[in-house]
């Protein structure tokens, strides 16, 4: 296997094999999927000490998923290190005259830079084909849902409000006073599941994927991980970076996400979702809930 395109072959690959792979295996698995970029640069000793695992691990990994060994599992990755290399030194600057902006200036740079990473690493990772097909499954269905608890409800249930301004039979799980998998009780193949749940996994987002699965719907996990267990369990998976300083998850590039596949939806979706929302919006002028009138 020579080709480079570390993300769509190599990457893929290692999330197909994953239940075939030893528990050791996946331990050095799970490091590659969440740390492409050190690939390239580590030899089998210096990856397998950073995994945990014995370098054989990785040199039995590589075989099963179709290289000769790690050698040339790894040349791809340094192929794409050589190709996309790129640097910034204007955003460099800026943010080092941030960090020497006052007391809080440190974490201000800190916070920003962490922005525009995941940003980056996110959309770096996805390509438009991926989020068309994506696409495609939400329009085509007949209900979609979107599961998330915790902070990652409130990401769920603004898709669904933006979602639902052009779209009939959009919901946000679990409903009030209800559960995830109450809520998926009649859902079948007909319809889609957009599961969201961040490290530390969430037990009912995962149970309920898998009940989904049981049912026959099509599943959009959109996950930190390629090794995530919803990613790993759906037929389009998408992983957002959300890593910070602070002690919880960003939002920001999850967010970026949930809204260029809404883009996507209304790009692929019939003429008829355009009159929809232009319908919605000129209806709540009428009500008198929004100020002024209709552009």
């Amino acid at each position: 296997m020579n080709d480079t395109n570390v993300s769509y072959r190599v990457l893929d690959r290692l999330t197909e094999e994953w239940d075939a792979l030893t528990p050791e295996a996946q331990k050095a698995a799970r490091y590659v999927l969440e740390n492409p970029a050190d690939v390239g640069v580590s030899t089998v000793r210096e990856i397998a000490v950073a995994a945990n695992v014995k370098p054989n691990t990785f040199v039995r990994m590589a075989r099963q998923v179709g290289f000769d060994g790690y050698e040339d599992f790894r040349a791809p990755f340094r192929e794409a290190i050589r190709k996309g290399s790129i640097s910034f030194p204007d955003r460099a600057r800026w943010l080092q005259d941030i960090r020497k902006s006052g007391d809080l200036g440190g974490l201000y740079a800190d916070m920003v830079e962490g922005a525009i990473r995941n940003l980056e690493d996110t959309f770096a990772g996805i390509d438009a084909d991926r989020l068309k097909a994506a696409a495609d499954a939400i329009w085509s269905s007949r209900q979609v849902f979107t599961l998330g608890v915790g902070v990652m409800n409130a990401n769920a249930r603004n898709f669904t409000y933006l979602a639902s301004t052009g779209m009939t039979d959009f919901h946000a799980i679990p409903g009030p006073g209800s559960t995830a998998i109450d809520d998926l009780a009649w859902a079948d193949q007909h319809d889609v599941l957009i599961a969201i749940t961040c490290r530390p996994y969430r037990t009912e987002v995962i149970e309920a994927v898998r009940i989904a699965r049981e049912q026959g719907l099509t599943i959009i996990g959109i996950s930190d991980s390629p090794a995530s267990p919803i990613i790993r369990a759906a037929q389009h998976g998408f992983v957002v970076a959300a890593d910070t300083p602070q002690f919880f998850p960003s939002s920001v590039a999850m967010i970026g996400l949930l809204e260029t596949l809404l883009s996507f939806v209304i790009a692929v979706a019939s003429d008829e979702i355009v009159d929809r929302v232009e319908t919605f919006h000129r209806r709540r002028h009428q009500l008198g809930i929004y100020e002024g009138e209709p552009e």
